[in-house]
């Protein structure tokens, strides 16, 4: 069986790196224009390669392909005015430019793949504005998603989608970056309408241009790896900071425990957050100090609930076979916060004890049992399942992030074959572009904005496939 050409990238990305003497002179001028400029050079290798990647080793096709891929030079800025002179610098001198945050992808969104230079934004990190009347906030790309929840709560909100790595990402680069996580299951995905008001964007020109777009414009900058606009600032919604309740519930028997997932949001008690795993993931999560480790055989569902839901939910879930097996109010609990074992924290706590593991990210069809148990048949223990709950057009589904005993890129092919043909829609994390991790098609609409801010092609090359097939 042929391995399809999308899991590769169109050339090798260690022959494309930019010359020695643009980056030198790139260099140079950067530290005559602004001598307090944060920049690393050759002279730090161990911080040109941190600088340089991200979990891309979740994958094991991703992890030939970009382990020597490294920036030639890092800058690392703290002002728009510093994003702009770097970005007018780059295009003069013709060098790659590749924007990070905290690198805490999965999928090489931020590895340089022909070299140039890294900027570095998680210094750009303000809170701008809230509007006490509305919750829209106006913050700083490099900004951390746990402090901007920290400056929220004394005011009673909250951002309304984060992923599980939320104390440690930034707002730029989830946006950038990611699609959704905890807070899926009531506000959808970061690219639905409403979940990003607007941008402050930097181009990339010889004179960069600082652009403010509305909601509509900046929907093809939304989860486009950094390749068409250097985001410097962000506009977006909040909710009201809930007073989540995390609960753990075993379940001995699987087809309870998904048909209890399924039921659940249904209802009208209010969940944040819903991840069910199987009894082997269970296992080998490291649950809360206070929370009982899994006895064997049990199946766990993850809740974040509403606090009123505790003189229902208790109940509800000892109907369908489910037993409370622990309960905290969010962030009051020792250890591991629940969302931290959940989303692609799950991945990375399997792969700690089994590194020979990857994963796959899917949306199920409805109703689910059906895909799941033939999938089930067909892999055996080679393939565990991991389900979070989200809303899709408005309607509550189950996605999974299973996981997958690596067995080589013949059998993810036949695997991700099998998935297709049961009905799931695939999210590829084991591809390099834009679109192949996403729904596998050009957004004309991303490559007409690379064209407009980024003209040269220099933001973050070889990840935006619509543009390394346009004419010309």
């Amino acid at each position: 069986m042929g391995l399809s050409p999308l899991l590769h990238p169109v050339a090798d990305p260690a022959s494309e790196r930019c010359p020695e003497a643009r980056i030198a002179a790139l260099a140079a001028e950067l530290r005559s224009l602004d001598p307090a400029l944060p920049l690393l050079g050759a002279e730090s290798p161990a911080e040109l390669e941190r600088f340089s990647s991200d979990y891309y080793d979740y994958s094991p096709v991703l992890v030939p392909l970009l382990q020597h891929c490294r920036a030639q030079l890092v800058a690392a800025a703290s002002t728009v005015e510093q994003v702009r002179l770097v970005a007018g610098a780059c295009a003069r001198h013709a060098v790659p430019l590749t924007v990070r945050g905290a690198g805490t992808g999965n999928y090489g969104q931020c590895v340089p793949l022909r070299g140039g230079l890294v900027l570095d934004l998680s210094a750009l990190n303000r809170l701008r504005h809230l509007d006490a009347a509305t919750g829209v906030i106006e913050v700083e790309a490099g900004a951390l998603m746990g402090a901007i929840d920290q400056h929220l709560a004394p005011r009673g909100r909250a951002l309304r989608l984060v992923p599980s790595t939320a104390r440690s990402a930034t707002i730029g680069g989830f946006i950038a970056g990611g699609s959704g996580g905890i807070g899926s299951l009531r506000w959808g995905f970061l690219r639905d309408a409403g979940n990003l008001l607007g941008l402050e964007v930097v181009t990339v020109e010889p004179e960069p241009r600082l652009l403010r777009l509305d909601a509509a414009a900046s929907v093809p900058l939304n989860h486009a790896y950094g390749t068409n606009g250097i985001l410097t600032a962000l506009r977006l919604p909040t909710t009201e900071a809930g007073a989540w309740q995390e609960l753990v519930v075993g379940f001995a028997c699987w087809t309870q425990a998904l048909a209890a997932a399924q039921a659940l949001p249904a209802t009208a008690l209010q969940l944040n957050a819903l991840s069910l795993m199987e009894a082997p993931v269970a296992q080998q999560l490291p649950w809360p100090a206070s929370c009982p480790k899994p006895v064997a055989g049990e199946h766990r569902l993850l809740l974040l609930a509403a606090a009123d839901t505790l003189e229902v939910l208790p109940g509800w879930l000892e109907g369908r076979g489910g037993a409370l097996r622990w309960q905290a109010p969010q962030g009051q609990g020792r250890g591991l916060p629940l969302r931290e074992l959940s989303w692609n924290h799950t991945t990375l706590h399997w792969r700690s004890q089994n590194p020979g593991w990857t994963y796959l990210q899917m949306l199920l069809p409805q109703p689910e049992a059906a895909c799941l148990e033939r999938l089930r048949l067909g892999w055996g223990d080679d393939l565990l399942w991991h389900l979070e709950a989200v809303r899709q057009q408005g309607a509550a589904r189950l996605a999974a992030l299973p996981l997958l005993r690596w067995r080589g890129e013949e059998a993810l092919q036949r695997l991700m074959a099998d998935c297709r043909e049961a009905g799931a829609v695939l999210f590829n994390p084991h591809v390099l572009s834009v679109e192949d991790g996403g729904l596998g098609v050009v957004d004309a609409d991303q490559v007409a904005a690379k064209a407009a801010y980024d003209p040269a092609g220099l933001l973050n090359p070889g990840k935006l496939r619509g543009w390394l097939s346009s004419p010309g």
